[in-house]
């Protein structure tokens, strides 16, 4: 007889494994940092708010933008750009992972460490993809607000 998973019930083994892969992956990059002798820069204010908005900017972009759908796509149903179809598919891993990459806070948590690690790991290319995330953050902020503007001045 084979086992079949009941449907209602969230798929606790699954986050566990997601879970733990984030944390596995996290002791890597650090035990790997090490390995490398790579000293976490003194990390100032501005470093931290540029890392919230490229974490902002990725998190958005990863869960939302039709760009990234082909990620999405193994995981959910719907298709974009109906983003509040896009709903994960019922049961087992595939449900666990359409919940983190339609949720961008849940994303969201992963990039920052994704981003983090790749400024220790590899600097420049960390520090630059930083910067064009923060920068593309700070410009879809500024674009709302124009739009907000002239739709107000209209």
């Amino acid at each position: 007889m084979r086992f079949q998973p009941r449907v209602d019930r969230p798929p606790y083994g699954s986050y566990a494994a997601i879970v733990g892969s984030f944390a596995g992956l996290l002791a890597a990059a650090g035990a790997l940092g090490r390995l490398l002798e790579r000293d976490p820069q003194c990390q100032s204010a501005l470093d931290f708010a540029l890392l919230s908005a490229a974490t902002f900017k990725a998190a958005r972009t990863l869960a939302r933008d039709d760009v990234t759908s082909f990620i999405r796509q193994p995981f959910v149903n719907g298709d974009p750009p109906a983003l509040d179809e896009e709903q994960p598919i019922a049961g087992g891993a595939q449900q666990a992972i359409g919940e983190l990459v339609t949720c961008t806070r849940c994303v969201g948590t992963w990039a920052a460490a994704g981003l983090a690690s790749t400024q220790i790991l590899a600097p420049r290319f960390g520090r630059v993809l930083t910067w064009s995330l923060g920068a593309a953050a700070v410009n879809d902020f500024l674009q709302a607000g124009f739009t907000a503007l002239t739709r107000k001045a209209n």
